[in-house]
C-alpha cells in the first residue's frame, strides 16, 4: 500500500505499520537514505539518540521465522565516539580474561570456550581421568 514516509516527498510502498512506524519490506528500504544500527555503525556512525523512522521486515525462508530491524536516517546519524586510553585497556583486559585457562593459567592466544574455559589439552587431560570422551 502507498504512504507518506518522513525521508520522502512521494509517497512509498509499505507492508503496513508496526507501532506507528512504516513497515519495509527486505530489499525494498533506500538504502541511501535508511540504515540499521550494524549498517550506520559499518559508515562509523551512530543513530545519535535519534528514533527510528522505519521499521524493516524479513523472513527466513527454510523456518518461516520473522525478524524486524529499526532503520534510521543516515542523514540525521552523527559519527561514533572515538575510543580512549581507558576503553581501550578495559577493553584488552577483557578480552584476555577471555583467554586464559582456569585449570593451568596460561594463556593459548585463542578464546576458550564459556563451557569449559579450559585449553585443550587440559580439557583432553580431564576428559581422560574422569573417562568421559572429548
Amino acid at each position: 500500500m502507498l504512504a507518506t514516509v518522513s525521508w520522502s516527498n512521494a509517497q512509498q510502498f509499505t507492508r503496513g505499520t508496526h507501532e506507528g512506524l512504516p513497515l519495509l519490506s527486505h530489499g525494498c528500504a533506500p538504502r541511501d537514505v535508511l540504515a540499521t544500527r550494524r549498517q550506520l555503525r559499518a559508515l562509523g556512525l551512530r543513530p545519535g539518540g535519534a528514533d527510528p523512522v522505519a521499521v524493516l521486515y524479513g523472513r527466513h525462508n527454510h523456518s518461516k521465522a520473522q525478524w524486524l530491524a529499526s532503520l534510521y536516517l543516515i542523514a540525521t546519524a552523527v559519527p561514533v565516539r572515538p575510543m580512549t586510553p581507558a576503553k581501550h585497556t578495559a577493553l584488552a583486559k577483557a578480552n584476555l580474561a577471555r583467554r586464559i585457562c582456569r585449570s593451568c593459567g596460561r594463556d593459548p592466544l585463542y578464546v576458550l570456550p564459556t563451557s569449559t574455559r579450559q585449553c585443550w589439552p587440559c580439557f583432553e587431560a580431564d576428559a581422560a581421568a574422569t573417562g568421559t570422551a572429548a
